[in-house]
């Protein structure tokens, strides 16, 4: 090229500068055209959302509507796509179809895993069965998952497939046929309205019901179960014996915490043990999920690939990388079976067996791609993922971690350098990865963990880094290597080493729980938030670019978004016991007795639960009232309604008036009064109360559930 050629191809430097305007056109331009490759990331975001909206409804629809819509939004989009359509058609198309497809596919699989659900009989009842697996213990005792052959009072067609039932003294291990006299329940429902659903995901979990025992467990002459139920029994018994040997080795403190990290069983874990991990932000280490999948399957990895590359022979005939990958599968699901599968365990082993079939197809392993084609195949075997909070949280840390992985700077490494500086800055390098990976997933799962458990562990980041090393590179590996070898009996050094860890580890967890302000509790923002800051974490992982930051705003709307106000009465356990909001936290009427849902419905309004106090109050066997001044509240507990006089001294003691039984006739004197009985619990379960300028407003647990399959009601007073 000539050198006159050269000057005229430079710009002029009197030609005019673009504008602001076509500055920043160019740049959302440049912006765009970065995610070539990425827009198929939204498909899996777009499934859930379907998913989601579909769980959101408060009447349960017919499969014909969605299905239909399904099916044709993806004719549609293949058509757009066949005619050579360009990507401002087709990805709108796409996403509207995998919205339409998210939605028929969680409506497609409520019907296929519809169970009989138990119903609140008036009476208890005699329940034969299996047991299946050894449950969490709960606050009433040992809990046992029951597989019913015959429960007295319901035919054989309206039995459910499972049960959970707690029972007096140690728990029977999997496999035992049990006679039980116990109540029958259905699940129970949410512990105020809005909050976390277990009735939801016991349907589909197959669990139709809850058995309180009121007499020892007897053993009981059944007939031969089937093959599938045999074998699910041999395994979880061979898993509960496996727990059981290393709590005898270890002892019941530092073995129960082992055990559950192992085999998933928390029968032996200590009520002050769990409450340190969970204050010092340590408690996803106890919960079988994708912590340790990455660890069991990328120690398998690495060690099979170590023996390949030093078996010269090997090394030259196969390729270690796949052999390893191979490998690690197998550890993966080696050790879903050994936890007993459950949901966030099978999540993460495929998750972590995507990453290893990407090994296998000369594949990068960890890209967002993979972890899109994961959520993508959780989300289509299990729709319902997507409102859990293990699912969100375990796939916004992820993801945020793979996003963080792809901006983070590629290290050059020096040549030549002395042991002691590449051993510094080794270590250098690990200490800022660690404290960078540990602010990013904590900042990721923020948002759930305030929403759906209202706790905030103001010193997790401290916890998790002096745990960190521990955990992956002691603890966890001499937990495989020690459940490996125990049924041949070789597994007690291994367990030895891994016991200090879980030692070490507990103390770390008392020691930061024990700090001042080691715990805050935060009232959870309105149900819609939730999903914004999802999407806001999704925009800013997904994307890329600097755009990406558009999404930080919307990432902390569930911390940003202003709260409602504070209920001034929440009634639950169907009129058994009630809280009221006063100053310094709610008080709960009846201290001491089923706790568990005010506590959680006090955590969800950010207060903390405080004891009602002696004096100011007439408590009996059956009724507790203000006196000699009126309050907030009287309740009235027992099962036969109260006396005419009783009634009129109970609604002259308060405005509202909670009469768990059915009250045929009020008094003159409940005039004026918001009385509820036991005809609106029924209907309405759990309800919170806000006292107005022109009465009582009501919020009724039912009516935020909805009219769903799994939204049967029980006798409030035997729920778990």
């Amino acid at each position: 090229m000539k050198a006159g050629s050269e000057r005229a191809a430079l710009i002029p430097s009197d030609a005019p500068k673009p504008s602001p305007a076509e500055r920043l056109h160019s740049w959302v331009v440049s912006e765009a055209k970065a995610q070539t490759l990425r827009w198929r990331l939204w498909a899996p975001v777009a499934f859930g959302a379907g998913a989601a909206i579909y769980f959101g409804l408060r009447t349960e629809p017919p499969l014909w509507p969605p299905a239909l819509a399904a099916l044709v939004c993806t004719i549609g989009w293949l058509a757009t796509r066949r005619m050579g359509a360009g990507r401002a058609v087709s990805l709108p198309m796409m996403l509207i179809a995998c919205l339409a497809l998210g939605f028929a596919g969680a409506k497609l699989r409520t019907d296929r895993v519809a169970a009989p659900i138990a119903p609140a009989l008036a009476e208890p009842t005699v329940v034969e069965g299996w047991v299946v697996d050894v449950d969490s213990p709960g606050t009433r005792g040992h809990r046992v998952v029951i597989a019913p052959v015959r429960i007295r009072g319901l035919a054989p067609e309206a039995t459910p497939i499972r049960l959970r039932a707690t029972v007096r003294g140690d728990p029977p291990p999997p496999g035992s046929p049990i006679r039980l006299f116990a109540i029958l329940n259905p699940p129970p429902p949410p512990a105020s309205p809005g909050a976390y659903d277990f009735g939801r995901n016991a349907y589909f979990q197959a669990l139709g019901g809850t058995a309180f025992g009121l007499g020892e467990t007897r053993p009981a002459r059944l007939a031969d179960p089937p093959w599938r139920l045999r074998l699910a029994m041999a395994v979880n018994g061979a898993r509960f014996a496996l727990a059981q040997r290393i709590v005898d080795r270890l002892g019941e403190r530092t073995g129960g915490v082992a055990a559950a990290m192992t085999t998933g069983h928390e029968t032996w874990i200590a009520r002050d043990d769990l409450d340190a991990m969970r204050d010092s932000g340590l408690a996803h280490i106890l919960s079988i999920s994708g912590l340790h999948m990455a660890i069991v399957g990328g120690f398998a990895f690495f060690l099979v690939r170590l023996v390949v590359a030093a078996w010269p022979w090997l090394a030259l005939r196969a390729s270690g990388k796949k052999v390893a990958a191979v490998a690690g599968l197998i550890a993966v699901w080696s050790y879903l079976v050994l936890s007993g599968a459950p949901a966030p365990a099978q999540r993460a082993a495929i998750t972590a067996s995507v990453a290893f079939a990407a090994i296998l197809l000369d594949r990068q392993a960890v890209t967002m791609h993979a972890l899109a084609v994961a959520a993508m195949v959780v989300l289509v075997l299990q729709p319902e993922a997507i409102v859990t909070p293990g699912f969100q949280m375990s796939f916004a840390a992820t993801a945020a971690l793979v996003a963080l992985s792809e901006a983070w700077p590629r290290r050059t490494r020096e040549l030549s350098v002395p042991m002691a500086i590449a051993l510094f800055q080794s270590a250098r390098h690990w200490l800022i990865v660690a404290i960078t990976a540990s602010l990013v997933a904590g900042s990721a799962t923020g948002p759930f963990a305030v929403q759906h458990f209202n706790r905030a562990a103001m010193y997790g980041l401290l916890a998790n880094l002096a745990t960190s090393p521990v955990a992956d590179f002691l603890m966890m590996p001499a937990l495989a290597l020690g459940a490996l070898l125990e049924p041949i009996g070789l597994g007690g050094p291994f367990l030895w080493v891994a016991g200090k860890g879980v030692d070490l580890m507990l103390g770390i967890g008392h020691w930061t729980a024990s700090l001042p302000g080691a715990v805050r509790t935060i009232a959870s923002a309105p149900d819609y938030v939730l999903p914004i800051s999802f999407l806001g974490v999704l925009f800013i992982c997904l994307w890329q670019g600097r755009l990406r930051w558009l999404g930080l705003p919307f990432a902390c709307a569930v911390f940003l978004w202003p709260r409602a106000p504070t209920p001034t009465v929440w009634i639950g356990d169907g009129g058994t016991n009630a809280a009221f909001s006063d100053v310094g936290g709610a008080v709960v009427v009846r201290p001491g007795v089923r706790e568990f849902a005010a506590d959680l419905w006090s955590r969800r309004r950010g207060l903390t639960l405080i004891p009602r106090p002696e004096d100011g109050w007439t408590c009996q066997r059956s009724s507790c009232n203000p006196d000699p001044d009126p309050g907030e509240i009287a309740l009235w507990w027992g099962k036969a309604p109260p006396s005419t006089e009783k009634l009129a001294a109970l609604c002259a003691s308060a405005p509202l008036v909670s009469i768990r039984a059915v009250v045929p006739v009020l008094p003159p004197a409940c005039e004026g009064r918001l009385v509820l009985d036991g005809l609106d619990y029924r209907r309405g379960g759990w309800v919170e109360l806000w006292r107005t300028e022109g009465g009582w407003r009501a919020v009724w647990a039912a009516d935020v559930r909805g009219d769903r399959p799994w939204s049967r009601i029980g006798d409030p007073d035997q729920l778990e």
